[in-house]
């Protein structure tokens, strides 16, 4: 004997009572299953790349590790990146008990990020079944499931973010359904969790902030009256754990080092601002496909920005939409209210109406809209910043946040699709659908051709950068020296892959003092009496050192190792004191 049924999302699951003693097990639908081997699939690929190192590791990540490492150790509890006061450490501490059982690894250190993404992948797939159709979701997964440099560098470097916000965010909105459709038992716990994702995701990164704002007014459309309440309270209470650390710090810190002046400062050391028509174009045509993995990490080719073009018609398309279906279930609850009223009986139970509608008809609209609105915020904040002009490939990160928005974005192509091929409208309709279709298939298409190009180019690339950055930690972690001057990009790399054996001090490439995030590096190298330096082979740095000790018997270097020169002269070279 067989039970079926359905589930809250429309899938269908199977029970069989007699092969499992009477307990009840779900079995998959069709698009689930499928969504399934597409996320496996994006897991999979992107742990790969994890155990390889790649993409390929960089001191801003050891500083983080070191973070960590710290932390596993019980001698740091840091609350901000270490030398920058406004990017929370919450992946740090995320590592943390992992490192203090591996010790210091790069896979060891990523771990984390590649589970929040597949549970990334797991709630945007959940959210948009939620809102939209299954298959539609089968469509997103499938985009997201792929990804070249510029969007597993995002998602799986430890840099600080958009890794543990992105999930955050979904979840949030997850909570917001469900409690205006009333699918939520526990509901003050529900609105809890919800201020306590919120707190976390501000304390870790601030270009989160447009859509922590947008799901907090969705959050309060959904239950206005309830926060009235104890649910208020806890959602306020939940916020304030969330962000705590960052509230405790700021109050000790002083004149100045508070996060938000910190955060102006860095924001304003960009330079004259360029033009509204530089920033635009940087931010639409590089910015926009970089983050949705259409363009190699070195830039766009022309044929690859027609969807930089094309995002703010979709987001234009996707407000309307979202706009037409509110109001549609508002005319269809209306009617139902009415024969309610007519036959003498009344809904009940938590979430039942809201302005005299149910909230559960109206709410996926709220969230479309919500979405919407994130990503066009999200977009604004960055093309006001001179760096969406001036250098937009090294910036298109802060873009990443854009994939929340993806269902969104592409809801408007399905729609009109979706409609041609089932023949219900009219010859104007049947083209629009069909160059939506084509649309679809050109986004798949562009993404998977460039995941395979760096899948089999940039990858070996990667390695071999990576192999370099090992050969040094081992040639001086065994010979030494132990106290070296190096560059930005190799010191808290050095360090980490050394385990701290190797202790390096930052220079900038005139040997003056560089930008050593944590002091004690710095000071421990300064009281060295004989410290090295390691500098790239015809760098600025290796040309200035050996102009300063041109005139010396210790001029020539100990050895070459991994595209680096290792000097270790008799007597220190440090011409800024």
């Amino acid at each position: 004997m067989k039970h079926s049924g359905r589930d809250d999302d429309g899938g269908v699951v199977v029970s069989h009572p007699e092969q499992h003693r009477g307990r009840w097990r779900p079995r998959l639908d069709r698009p689930a299953l499928v969504a399934l081997v597409f996320g496996l699939f994006g897991v999979g690929y992107r742990l790969v790349l994890t155990l390889y190192t790649v993409p390929v590791s960089n001191s801003d990540e050891a500083t983080f590790g070191l973070a960590a490492l710290h932390i596993a150790q019980g001698r740091e509890r840091p609350i901000f990146l270490y030398g920058q006061h406004y990017m929370g450490m919450l992946e740090s501490y995320l590592a943390a008990p992992l490192l203090a059982v591996a010790g210091p690894s790069w896979p060891v250190l990523r771990l984390p990020m590649l589970a929040l993404y597949a549970i990334f992948l797991y709630l945007v797939y959940r959210l948009t079944r939620r809102l939209y159709t299954p298959w539609f979701a089968v469509l997103v997964v499938g985009l997201l499931a792929l990804g070249p440099e510029r969007v597993v560098r995002d998602q799986l470097t430890v840099v600080g973010g958009r890794p543990e916000v992105k999930p955050a965010v979904l979840l949030m909105l997850l909570i917001t359904v469900g409690l205006a459709a009333g699918t939520v038992r526990h509901r003050r716990l529900a609105v809890a969790l919800f201020g306590l994702l919120a707190g976390l995701a501000a304390w870790s990164d601030w270009l989160i902030l447009p859509y922590l704002a947008v799901a907090a007014v969705a959050l309060l459309w959904a239950v206005r009256r309830e926060l009235l309440g104890w649910s208020g309270l806890l959602l306020v209470a939940g916020f304030a754990v969330g962000i705590a650390p960052m509230l405790v710090d700021n109050l000790r810190a002083g004149p100045g080092e508070d996060s938000l002046t910190v955060f102006r400062e860095v924001s304003t050391k960009a330079g004259p601002m360029p033009q509204w028509s530089d920033r635009i174009s940087g931010g639409l045509l590089e910015g926009v496909p970089l983050a949705h993995g259409l363009c190699p990490v070195d830039g766009c080719g022309r044929w690859q920005q027609w969807f930089g073009l094309l995002y703010p018609v979709l987001l234009v398309a996707a407000a309307v939409l979202a706009v037409l279906a509110y109001r549609r279930a508002a005319r269809t609850t209306s009617g139902t209210q009415g024969l309610v009223a007519a036959s003498g009986t009344q809904g009940t139970g938590p979430g039942t109406r809201v302005g005299g509608t149910p909230r559960g008809a109206r709410v996926g609209p709220v969230v479309q809209l919500a979405l919407v609105v994130g990503a066009a915020l999200t977009l604004l904040s960055y093309v006001r910043s001179p760096l969406a002009a001036t250098s937009p490939l090294d910036n298109a990160r802060y873009l990443s946040v854009l994939q929340l928005s993806l269902p969104a974005v592409l809801w408007p192509l399905w729609v009109a699709a979706v409609a041609c091929w089932r023949g219900t409208v009219g010859a104007l309709g049947r083209l629009a659908g069909a160059l939506a279709t084509a649309v679809l298939a050109a986004l798949a298409a562009t993404a998977l051709v460039v995941t395979v190009l760096f899948a089999t180019t940039g990858v070996a690339a990667s390695r071999t950068e990576e192999r370099q950055a090992r050969e040094l930690a081992a040639a001086l972690r065994t010979d030494g020296p132990h106290e070296v001057y190096g560059d930005y990009w190799t010191c808290n790399r050095l360090i980490f892959n050394t385990d701290e054996t190797v202790i390096c001090g930052v220079l900038d490439g005139d040997l003056s003092p560089g930008q050593n995030r944590y002091r004690p590096y710095w000071r421990q190298v300064g009281r060295a009496a004989r410290p090295g330096y390691v500098v790239q082979v015809d760098s600025p740095m290796d040309r200035r050192l050996r102009r300063l000790l041109a005139d010396r018997p210790d001029a020539a270097p100990v050895r070459e190792v991994g595209g680096y020169r290792v000097y270790h002269p008799d007597t220190p070279v440090r011409p800024w004191r």
